[in-house]
């Protein structure tokens, strides 16, 4: 299954909700309602949810494969620093760290996957 396009909305004064977002999948399918949210190890990816009683929430839609789990976030998050203008302080920094052309792209690669692998709980579910 592949991410086809991801659209962002972003939040104005809602706190630590920056962004709702739509993720289509092969062109074919799309989940709304996924949410960027500040967390207190920066942002992360929460999955549509609905309140299942006292206060407990559990996700409607979610990647089962943790692999497919870390592509979803890093494209989502990738395309909302985009849209909110971001990206570019973020290629700043990665420029002034790196030093050869050649090994900045794989450099950057490595990075992102080790940015990509912060443990997210909403995105765990019980059947």
């Amino acid at each position: 299954m592949e991410i086809t396009r991801v659209e962002i909305r972003p939040m104005k004064d809602e706190g630590n909700l920056k962004s709702f977002c739509s993720v289509v999948f092969d062109d074919v399918f799309i989940i709304h309602s996924v949410k960027v949210i500040e967390g207190s190890n920066g942002l992360f990816v929460a999955m549509p949810s609905r309140e299942v009683g006292d206060g407990e929430y559990r996700d409607t839609a979610h990647p089962i494969d943790n692999d497919f789990r870390l592509e979803l976030e890093e494209k989502v998050l990738k395309k909302y620093r985009e849209e909110v203008g971001e990206e570019a302080e973020e290629d700043e920094d990665l420029e002034t760290a790196e030093e050869p052309v050649e090994e900045t792209e794989e450099t950057e690669e490595e990075e992102e996957e080790e940015e990509t692998e912060i443990e997210d709980l909403s995105f765990t579910d019980e059947f």
